[in-house]
């Protein structure tokens, strides 16, 4: 149902929403303290759990997660009888990788050509400040209609599980009749969009090593195994001629029937360079969304920059593999570790550490909440259809709901569509995609009081 005063609401709000913003972009809470400050993530938590107790949140809450980091809880009883939903958000983010490559601080919240940039503007503090915006909408018209809990992770960037294990160990905090995931975002900007499909992921640290120390490349090079030329053969094993994943025993032709991203929307998108191929087969949807990739995310090499002309002893990588709905991440782990051990060249020695994993995921879309977003969704966006689509990215906590939660509808919407560039620099977020989905969040939790 139609209700201006909303959207009327959510736009008078939306200064004091880039205020908030700003404050919270402003923390630089990776949840990695080899790189950051663990202060930054605990000045973010803090930051969170006032501005649930300002909005009337009871049992505020920040604990502590089994991986040593903190997570936010708050909850906003409803009206005797009414449902309860859970939103999720998380407030840590990625590093800024080269801040010089950033055209603002990536810890400044700054508008530039009609968006506001800063790491976690998109993912996912702006999916906070989303959540915060539609319950004031509520209570300015009418009130909050359902109870409401909020959840906010304090590592889901890391992958290290921390809110998954505290959730397993305490399954009465988190129980709902529905959760709204904040973390996602629609299939292009101003086209409504749920995502129903998540891939898992698996990330491995790989090290080989060739000699007890590095040697003089003119003395030694020609017939002494390089440990990083080894290294690069043995990456190079994860992939066919034409870029697809090619893990041994893993199954990649896996289909997608859902919502089409055509290639050339795609290519703009990614902005792959003229000339440059995609890689893989299948179409863009299967590739992205059904099937698993590989990527080498980092490597430990001598930089450019004052090498010296040595043959390595020892090199390390740390390689990520993303698998469909209905694979098992667990098996994936074993495969790409048994992959990894078998095509080292020259008799290299490898060694593997596991660091993380989270299965994939997939929403049943048949439930009155789907039907309650749709309804929010073509009032929040006139003359737009609700879109299904999936999501090449993970978000293993929403497995560890559907398993103790079996019977709760989930949900994922958010504001990291293509254009946010989230994860990478010059991370932003679109002010009226923001405002949008502020009001169709508010929409969505008065339909479904009345379903």
């Amino acid at each position: 149902m139609s209700d201006p005063k909303i959207a009327g609401t959510v736009a008078s709000l939306m200064p004091r929403a880039r205020a908030e913003l700003a404050e919270l972009v402003a923390f630089a809470s990776v949840a990695d303290p080899a790189q950051f400050p663990k202060s930054e993530c605990e000045a973010a938590a803090r930051w969170c759990a006032e501005a649930l107790r300002t909005e009337g949140f009871q049992d505020v809450t920040v604990f502590d997660t089994p991986d040593g980091t903190e997570s936010v809880y708050g909850y906003l009883p409803g009206p005797e009888g009414a449902p309860t939903v859970l939103l999720y958000a998380h407030y840590d983010v990625q590093p800024p990788l080269d801040p010089d490559a950033w055209l603002s601080p990536p810890f400044e919240l700054t508008e530039r050509d009609g968006r506001w940039y800063g790491r976690g503007a998109a993912d996912c503090k702006g999916g906070f400040i989303m959540h915060l915006l539609a319950l004031r909408a509520l209570k300015a018209n009418g009130g909050v209609p359902v109870g409401v809990k909020v959840i906010l992770e304090g590592s889901e960037e890391q992958g290290t599980g921390g809110l998954e294990r505290y959730a397993a160990q305490h399954p009465e905090l988190l129980a709902a009749d529905v959760i709204v995931i904040g973390d996602s975002g629609n299939f292009q900007t101003g086209l409504p969009t749920v995502v129903a499909t998540l891939r898992g992921m698996t990330l491995l640290r790989v090290r080989v090593d060739t000699l007890q120390g590095n040697l003089h490349s003119g003395q030694f090079g020609g017939a002494a195994p390089d440990a990083l030329a080894a290294l690069i053969r043995l990456l190079d094993s994860l992939r066919a001629e034409d870029g697809s994943t090619t893990v041994d025993g893993l199954a990649a032709d896996q289909q997608w029937d859902g919502l089409a991203y055509p290639e050339d929307v795609f290519r703009a998108d990614a902005k792959v360079l003229d000339g440059v191929q995609l890689i893989g087969t299948g179409t863009v949807a299967e590739r992205l969304w059904a099937r698993p990739a590989v990527s080498v995310i980092g490597i430990d090499c001598p930089p450019v920059v004052g090498a010296t002309p040595s043959v390595q002893a020892s090199a390390r990588a740390t390689v990520s593999l993303r698998v469909g709905p209905g694979q098992d991440a667990n098996e994936a782990t074993r495969l790409l570790t048994a992959h990894l051990e078998a095509h080292a060249p020259w008799g290299a020695r490898v060694s593997i550490e596991h660091v993380g994993m989270g299965q994939p995921f997939r929403a049943d879309t048949t439930g009155p909440a789907y039907a309650s977003m749709a309804d929010a969704m073509r009032v929040a966006y006139p003359g737009q259809e609700m879109q299904v689509a999936g999501m090449g990215g993970s978000i293993p906590f929403c497995n560890a709901l559907t398993e103790l939660y079996p019977q709760t509808e989930i949900l994922l919407i958010g504001l990291s569509e293509p254009a946010a560039q989230i994860h990478a620099v010059n991370e932003s977020v679109s002010p009226e995609e923001l405002e949008r989905l502020s009001v169709t969040e508010a929409l969505f939790l008065r339909n479904y009081a009345r379903k």
